[in-house]
C-alpha cells in the first residue's frame, strides 16, 4: 500500500502542472495492471 501511495504522490504534481499549463484539451491516464504507466496531454489551441 505504501508503494501505491508513493506512486500517486509522484503523479499528482505532474498532472497539476499539465492542467495549469493548458486552457483547452485533455489529459489521459494510461493504466496497466492497476498502475498508471503513461500520461498523455492533448492540447487544443483556439484561434479567434
Amino acid at each position: 500500500m505504501a508503494k501505491e501511495v508513493e506512486a500517486l504522490q509522484a503523479i499528482v504534481p505532474r498532472l497539476n502542472k499539465m492542467l495549469e499549463s493548458m486552457d483547452f484539451g485533455s489529459v489521459t491516464l494510461v493504466v496497466q495492471d492497476g498502475k498508471v504507466i503513461q500520461i498523455e496531454k492533448n492540447e487544443k489551441v483556439r484561434l479567434k
